[in-house]
C-alpha cells in the first residue's frame, strides 16, 4: 500500500511540474527562504518587435533595472497564448497577456485544453484595441471583408479568437470541418508580416490587437494610405452581450497618419502576469516602479499616460500576486489573491 501511495504522489508531482515548470531566475520564492528583491533577476516575455507589448515592455524592463533592486530583461514574445506557456514552462517570470487570454488559460478554455494556474496578475496597464487595418478604401465595414484576403493573426493566438468573435458578429465567422474560414480567405500572420503583406498588396485587410498607436500600423501608414475599419454600435452591443470581456473603445482621430476621424472598436486589457513563485518584494518593487513613475515617463512611451492604479487593480478573472496586492492596498484598492 505504501508503494502505491508513493507512486501516486510521484505521478502527482510530475503532473504539477508539467503544468507549471519551475522557474530558474533568482528572486523566486523557494519554501521559507525567499531571497530579497535585491537578488531578483526576472525575464519578461513581451511580444513581436512590431507590437506595443515589445516596445512598452522594453521600456518598463529598462526603467525597473535602472531604478530598483530588480533586474528585468525584456524578451521578444509570440503572443498571449505563447507567453502564458513560457511562464508555465519556467522560461520567464513575467509576461504580457490579453485579459481574455489569461482567463482562458486560468480556466482551461478556448485556447487551452487544461488550466494553467501557476501565475497571478500584476496589473492591468492599458486597453488593447482590436484594429482592422486595410489599404482598400472600399472596405468601410466589417461586412465588406466577405470574400477578401484577411490576416486573422497567428494561428491559435488571442488575435485569432478576437477575429473570430468579431467576424461571427457580422456573419463571417463560419468555419469548415478543418477549422478554416468559409466566408473570407484567411491568412495567419504576425503584426509585422501583416503590415508587409498589406504594403505588397498580398492581403486586403488585417486584424491587429494592440494598444494604439501600434508600430506595425504606424510604419504602414507612413508608406501607404491605410484605413481603420469602425464597428457599428449594434454589432458592438451584440458582441459585448456574448463576450463581456470586451469594452467599447474609440481610437481618436490623428492616432495614425491620414486618420481623419475617430474609429470605434472594442478592446481587451493588456495585463502583466507573474509566476506565483516570484518573491513578494520583487513584484512590489516592479509594480511601484511602473505606477509611481508613470506621470514622469510619458516621453519614454505614450502608454505611461494611460496608466492608473484604479484600472491596474480592476482585474477579477485571475487573482493578484501578493506583491502587487500589497502595492494596490497602499493606494486604497483591495484585490483578491490566491
Amino acid at each position: 500500500m505504501k508503494k502505491v501511495f508513493s507512486l501516486i504522489l510521484a505521478l502527482g508531482l510530475i503532473a504539477s511540474l508539467t503544468a507549471c515548470g519551475g522557474g530558474n531566475a533568482s528572486g523566486n520564492e523557494t519554501g521559507d527562504s525567499a531571497p530579497a528583491a535585491s537578488t531578483a533577476k526576472l525575464r519578461f516575455v513581451t511580444g513581436g518587435e512590431s507590437g506595443t507589448y515589445y516596445a512598452f515592455g522594453s521600456v518598463i524592463a529598462q526603467h525597473a533595472t535602472n531604478n530598483t533592486d530588480v533586474s528585468v530583461t525584456g524578451l521578444v514574445g509570440n503572443g498571449s497564448k505563447s507567453n502564458v506557456e513560457e511562464l508555465a514552462d519556467g522560461n520567464a517570470e513575467l509576461a504580457f497577456c490579453q485579459s481574455d487570454v489569461m482567463a482562458y488559460a486560468y480556466n482551461g478554455t478556448n485556447l487551452f485544453e487544461n488550466p494553467i494556474d501557476c501565475f497571478s496578475t500584476v496589473a492591468a496597464l492599458y486597453m488593447e484595441d482590436v484594429q482592422i487595418v486595410t489599404t482598400d478604401p472600399s472596405i468601410k465595414t466589417v461586412a465588406d471583408l466577405a470574400g477578401k484576403n484577411v490576416s486573422v493573426g497567428a494561428a491559435g493566438s488571442g488575435v485569432y479568437f478576437n477575429a473570430v468573435d468579431i467576424l461571427s458578429a457580422y456573419g463571417l465567422g463560419d468555419l469548415d470541418a478543418d477549422g478554416k474560414f468559409t466566408k473570407i480567405n484567411a491568412t495567419y500572420q504576425s503584426f509585422g508580416d501583416s503590415a508587409d503583406s498589406l504594403k505588397d498588396g498580398k492581403i486586403d485587410a488585417a486584424f491587429i490587437v494592440a494598444g494604439a498607436p501600434t508600430t506595425a500600423i504606424m510604419d504602414l501608414s507612413t508608406t501607404k494610405a491605410a484605413y481603420l475599419v469602425s464597428l457599428d454600435d449594434a454589432h458592438i452591443d451584440e458582441l459585448l452581450a456574448a463576450s463581456p470581456y470586451y469594452t467599447k473603445h474609440v481610437i481618436p482621430a490623428g492616432t495614425y497618419n491620414g486618420q481623419d476621424e475617430d474609429v470605434t472598436t472594442v478592446a481587451v486589457g493588456a495585463v502583466i502576469l507573474a509566476r506565483d513563485d516570484v518573491s513578494e518584494d520583487a513584484i512590489y518593487a516592479l509594480t511601484a516602479d511602473i505606477f509611481d513613475n508613470a506621470p514622469n515617463l510619458t516621453s519614454s512611451h505614450a502608454k505611461y499616460g494611460e496608466l492608473s492604479t484604479e484600472f491596474g487593480a480592476s482585474i477579477t478573472s485571475v487573482p493578484y500576486h501578493p506583491g502587487a496586492a500589497k502595492y494596490f492596498a497602499e493606494k486604497g484598492f483591495d484585490v483578491a489573491t490566491k
